[in-house]
């Protein structure tokens, strides 16, 4: 009897204090940590910050976002690849981290993104500008190609990394015109526009939402574009210049480590396409520039197949890589 008085005692202390095992909670039971893999005021930092907010609405848990720029993209592309497999920290990254770094070097690339990553949804797709200071000698794209056939090697351009998209477009432009410029790479987008504007280098590759200010404030010039932009419509494409080929288009996703539970799953999916289908955010995004592009987990894995094959036979075909 007294045996039994001491361990119903015991059970009564530990279940006061807190120490004994409870029924396991459900998903999400705590913060979910949202790397972006971009510098803050990035194209990817303002649109993701956005989409944090409107999952912490949904979810009705702290979201928080971490700004992990570097490598084009693939420093928080990694770190989110080599995290805890539970469903608390996820990716939201630019097209950079998961196929053009891959599709550069994926001898050296520390993940594999379809077998590390696992896919959310694609949110947003949107324009970059290639572009200079508009007190520059440069008028049009044509300006740039005969300066930097003059002039190989002098004429820079900025961009968010070695194996980004911008590296990509660049090398898009390099190859089409036959010229010789120089990549100056950055930890981020807006790290190479600010580079722009203090007359660092002498262009950059920028997301509208970041060149649009200066665009009409006078400071910058828009030379080349991925794609025809209401904002901008006297702004080129290389395939209304005369190229074969246009430079890609960029985009922004969720994706999670590969192996999280179903039961995240079963909870984040859904929270993003809600997330993605709402209409006062869909508008904040749409007046940065942004274009609502939602594509489910299995679209999106099928954009990743289809865009990294693409690039690595351009990469190839340049003689960029092995």
């Amino acid at each position: 009897m007294r045996r039994f008085i001491f361990v119903v005692g015991l059970l009564m202390i530990g279940y006061s204090l807190g120490v004994l095992p409870t029924q396991a909670q459900p998903y999400p039971n705590r913060s979910i940590q949202v790397v972006i893999s971009g510098a803050p005021g990035d194209a990817v930092d303002l649109a993701g910050r956005l989409m944090v907010e409107e999952l912490e609405k949904i979810l009705r848990i702290p979201v928080v976002p971490l700004n992990k720029p570097g490598g084009g993209a693939s420093v928080g592309t990694d770190f989110v690849a080599k995290s805890k497999k539970d469903g608390y920290t996820i990716l939201y990254t630019p097209s950079s981290g998961v196929v053009y770094n891959p599709a550069f070097s994926p001898e050296t690339t520390p993940y594999d993104t379809l077998r590390d990553l696992e896919p959310l949804g694609l949110n947003i797709s949107f324009p970059v500008v290639f572009c200079v200071r508009t007190e520059a000698p440069w008028k049009n794209f044509s300006d740039v190609i005969e300066y930097a056939k003059k002039n190989p090697g002098k004429f820079r351009c900025g961009t968010l990394g070695v194996g980004s998209i911008d590296h990509f477009r660049l090398e898009v432009i390099k190859s089409a015109a036959g010229v010789d410029i120089t990549m100056v790479p950055f930890k981020g987008a807006m790290p190479a526009l600010t580079a722009l504007l203090g007359g660092h280098v002498e262009s950059s590759l920028s997301a509208a939402i970041i060149f649009l200010p200066h665009y009409k404030s006078g400071k910058l010039r828009g030379i080349l574009v991925d794609h025809k932009v209401p904002d901008f419509p006297e702004i080129p494409t290389l395939h209304e210049l005369g190229y074969k080929q246009n430079l890609p288009s960029s985009w922004f996703a969720f994706f999670a480590p590969a192996g999280i539970p179903d039961e995240a799953k079963k909870v984040l999916v859904p929270a993003i396409e809600k997330a993605n289908k709402n209409p006062e955010l869909m508008t904040k995004l749409q007046k940065l520039g942004f274009i609502p592009n939602y594509k489910s987990p299995t679209e999106l894995k099928q954009i990743l197949i289809e865009d990294y094959e693409n690039a690595r036979e351009v990469v190839k075909r340049m003689g960029l890589t092995k």
